[in-house]
């Protein structure tokens, strides 16, 4: 019976450690990254933006997703319910999560980031979800 419950409690902290939170989001972001239907200019938080900064990038990145909703409705994409996807699974972990970080004087507001094509900004994206899963 020990030896169970050993195993049991041995599994459990890595299973919660190795799954990301932005899981569903990484995966919805693959399906939409190769659309010809979006075609929009995006503010696109870099990559290595420092790591202070990392919660608010990851809400800008976010709040741009709700500009390619908007295109998305306009032009009929074929995408459209995984960018809602996206939006709302962002919208509900900020929800659960209320910001954490204070505004730091070198974090950036989302509108200072350089517009950027929807393919560059689909790859910023990953990689900051991703950098953000390795923690």
């Amino acid at each position: 019976m020990g030896l169970i419950i050993f195993f049991l409690c041995a599994y459990v902290p890595k299973t919660e450690a190795g799954h990301c939170k932005w899981a569903e989001v990484l995966k919805d972001l693959e399906r939409i990254k190769t659309s010809k239907d979006i075609d929009v200019s995006l503010y696109t938080a870099n990559a290595d933006e420092d790591e202070e900064c990392q919660e608010l990038v990851m809400r800008c990145f976010f709040l741009e997703t709700e500009v390619i909703i908007q295109e998305c409705r306009i032009k009929n994409c074929s995408q459209t319910q995984d960018v809602w996807n996206i939006w709302k699974n962002g919208n509900e972990s900020f929800e659960k999560n209320k910001l954490n970080s204070t505004k730091s004087e070198k974090c950036k507001e989302c509108e200072e980031y350089e517009e950027k094509n929807f393919t560059e900004f689909v790859q910023n994206f990953e990689k900051v979800i991703q950098r953000d899963c390795k923690h």
